[in-house]
Parts: structure tokens; C-alpha cells; sequence
């Protein structure tokens, strides 16, 4: 089969595709024949080094793919051969087989596509985490999201309208800023030419918001933080502008704000019943028209340097997936 093999840790530029031998199906385990892959930021992290998690190379990267399943291993029930399903895992999915196991798959709506499927769970699921058990979002409250019309941003929009949230999207551009009016967000800031905490400020009455979703970090951070109201959630969900922020302390104090990781991946694996219930309210919202994955761009897996390269310049606006 073709696969994407990270050799050993490096710069994605110097990866390449190449064929390898299809994996072995053990007891257990399902094979799915993949028809297209998302495409996250972590993923580029992952093959440089740069990710939390190490795993021994070489290895194929990929934390998520829908496809449809072409072999059982032994002992596997409540899967068919032929049906069709979302693969959630770590790594694996760039390529045109990938082996899980059984509680790794999620079936997919007939009325999604492919392309939609493998867009949706990393995050879909990291946002509706986000708001529902991180944030505890309740209807009538104010959000911020910033990098609004990325991947995680754009889903998160839409969830904390399907929840009853007043939404600013902040992104750094007006073409992104449409995308995410689109989407449902009713205010819009635009951070590379407005001051973020006085706009906000300004939209919200000086009374601030209640949560802040934020997957950029750098210089975004602190003035984001200090646009929150009394008792503010701040979410920690990534540092797609690079640089870690360093928060000065007496801003939680002031306000009585909480600072919240959110770690989807983590927590998904140790609370599966939690997470199968909110994929299946996600499923719920995808049937009922109020939340949809928008495919930035999909391009074969032999360009994937192009997918990586829209996620690593943020000229993503919404989702990139590869296709086998």
C-alpha cells in the first residue's frame, strides 16, 4: 500500500510516500481501506518532533480517516465488511490501510461524505468538549473564539451557536472573518488591525466575555484573557502562532477567571462512554443542519507537503484532508 512514513523525526519537507507492506490485521482489529484523511496541526508537530507524544520511528502519521472496513479480525462483533466509518487514531491514517481497533471506529451518516467524515471528529470533538465539559457553556453566554476560521475555530463556532451562545469570531483577516459569519457568528473582530480586548470591550459593554476558546496563543493570549468578564473560562486548546504564552497570574485573580486545558485526545481515552455520547449529539446536530465541516482544500496523499503547508502558513479556512 502507499503510506506516508516519517523515517525519523525531521521538517515535513523531507518525508515521502512510498509503498510498504499492508499491515498485519491482529485479533481484535478491524481494517479499514481509507478513503480520505484529516489533515490537523498536531499531525505536523508529530512528524517533527515538536508533539507531546514521541512514538517510535518509523512510523506513518494520521490521527483520523473515514473509509470503509475491508476485514475482520478475530473475535470482532458489531462491525460489517463494507460499512462505512470514521477511524479515530493516533497515527496510521495516511495511508491507504489503516488497522483499529473496534471501539476506535464511529459509523458514519449515510448523508456525510468522506471528505466531511474525515473533518470531523478531531475537531468536532475537541470543540464540543471544549464548550460542553471544559467550559460548562450555558445558553445566553458570550464567547470569543479566536483563529476563527481554522479548523477547531470555525467547528466551535457553530457548536456555541447550536448551544445558544452569543459568538464573536476573531480571525486575522475579512475574508476569514466572512467564513466565519457564515457560520453563525454574530460579531466579528479583525486582531491584525484592531486592539482584541478593546474591541471586545466594546462589543460586550464593558462587561467582557464568559469564555474564551483559544487555539493561537502568542500574542493573542494575554489581551484575550483580559477581555473576560467575572468568573471567565479560558480555554487552552493549542499554539498555532508558535509561542507559548506566559500569563501573568494576577489577571485570574482580578476577575476570578479559570484558565482550562483542553486535551480531547487524553481525555477521550480515558472517558469513552462521555466521548461516544458527544460524537453521537455531534452526529445529532450534523443530521439536524446546525454544524458542517467546510473543506478548505483536499489534495492526494502525494501532496501532502501542500496540506501541511496550508495548516503551518494558516491559509486553512475550515478543514484539509488527503485522499487515497
Amino acid at each position: 500500500m502507499r503510506a506516508l512514513v516519517c523515517e525519523e523525526f525531521a521538517p515535513y519537507e523531507e518525508l515521502s510516500v512510498h509503498d510498504v507492506p499492508d499491515p498485519e490485521l491482529a485479533e481484535g482489529m478491524v481494517m479499514v481501506d481509507v478513503k480520505a484523511a484529516g489533515v490537523n496541526f498536531p499531525d505536523v508537530l508529530l512528524v517533527e518532533g515538536k508533539y507531546q507524544m514521541k512514538p517510535p520511528t518509523p512510523f506513518v502519521p494520521g490521527m483520523e480517516a473515514s473509509g470503509v472496513v475491508s476485514a475482520l479480525g478475530e473475535g470482532v462483533q458489531g462491525v460489517e465488511i463494507g460499512q462505512r466509518v470514521i477511524v479515530a487514531t493516533m497515527l496510521g491514517a495516511f495511508a491507504e490501510k489503516v488497522p483499529a481497533a473496534a471501539n476506535q471506529l464511529v459509523p458514519m451518516p449515510d448523508s456525510m461524505s468522506f471528505e466531511e467524515g474525515a473533518a470531523f471528529t478531531t475537531i468536532y470533538g475537541t470543540s464540543y468538549h471544549a464548550l460542553k465539559q471544559r467550559a460548562d457553556l450555558k445558553k445566553g453566554e458570550t464567547i470569543l473564539v479566536l483563529g476563527a476560521a481554522g479548523g477547531v475555530g470555525l467547528a466551535t463556532v457553530q457548536i456555541a451557536k447550536a448551544m445558544g451562545a452569543t459568538v464573536i469570531a476573531a480571525a486575522s483577516s475579512t475574508e476569514k472573518l466572512q467564513i466565519a459569519s457564515d457560520a453563525g457568528a454574530d460579531h466579528l473582530i479583525n486582531y491584525a488591525e484592531e486592539d482584541l480586548k478593546k474591541a471586545v470591550k466594546e462589543v460586550t459593554g464593558g462587561k467582557g466575555v464568559d469564555v474564551v476558546y483559544d487555539p493561537v496563543g502568542g500574542d493573542l493570549a494575554e489581551p484575550a484573557l483580559r477581555a473576560t468578564g467575572w468568573g471567565a473560562r479560558y480555554l487552552v486548546i493549542g499554539f498555532a502562532a508558535g509561542d507559548i504564552p506566559k500569563i501573568p497570574l494576577n489577571l485570574v485573580l482580578l476577575n476570578s477567571r479559570d484558565i482550562r486545558g483542553v486535551f480531547w485526545g487524553s481525555w477521550a481515552g480515558q472517558f469513552p462512554r462521555e466521548n461516544a455520547q458527544n460524537i453521537k449529539e455531534l452526529f445529532d446536530l450534523y443530521e439536524a443542519g446546525k454544524i458542517k465541516p467546510r473543506i478548505s482544500a483536499s489534495y492526494d496523499l502525494e501532496e501532502f507537503k501542500q496540506a501541511f503547508a496550508d495548516i503551518m502558513e494558516r491559509r486553512v479556512k475550515g478543514k484539509v484532508v488527503l485522499t487515497t
